[in-house]
Order: structure tokens, then sequence, then C-alpha cells
């Protein structure tokens, strides 16, 4: 069997290097871009968009608010991490 990677194209070290780099700093800007959704949808109404997400009529996690503020908790594990380097807790 053969590597999904290594199947296209032969990788450098320094390929893959920057490969994680891009996927770390883009799981870091997932969450204060929905934070950012959250409030503009918040602040600005939810338009069509809202109204297909409010399936749920009376339900607290009916709409695009919620839904954004949802996802931007479960993509803070990035954040958290970061933190947790900062503060020498996690060492490579």
């Amino acid at each position: 069997m053969t590597n999904p990677v290594s199947a296209t194209a032969p990788a450098s070290g320094d390929g893959v290097m920057a490969a994680r780099h891009l996927a770390r700093w883009l799981a870091l800007a997932a969450t204060p871009t929905f934070a950012v959704m959250a409030v503009l949808t918040a602040g600005l109404g939810g338009g069509p968009a809202d109204m297909l997400c409010a399936a749920g009529q009376g339900s607290l996690l009916g709409g695009m608010v919620p839904m954004y503020l949802l996802m931007s908790a479960f993509h803070a594990s990035a954040w958290l991490r970061l933190i947790a380097e900062w503060r020498g807790g996690i060492s490579r």
C-alpha cells in the first residue's frame, strides 16, 4: 500500500512542514472568523440564511448566531493548545 501523499508526488521535508504550518494557522483563524460572523449576523440580521437555519422554532440553538457561536467554540481547541504552549504546558 502506498501513502496517498507519496502516491501523488514526492514531498520534501520542507513541504510537509510548510503544510503543517499552514494548517495550524488555518485552525487558529477559524475561531475568530466564526465569532465575527456571529456578531455581524446578530447586528445586521440573519436574512434568508437565518430562515433556513431556524427550523426548530423556539429552540435555543435555532438560527445562525448560535450556530456560529457553537462553531467558534468547537474550533477553540487550536487556541487552547497555543495558550498551553505559551505557558510551557506542552513540550514538543
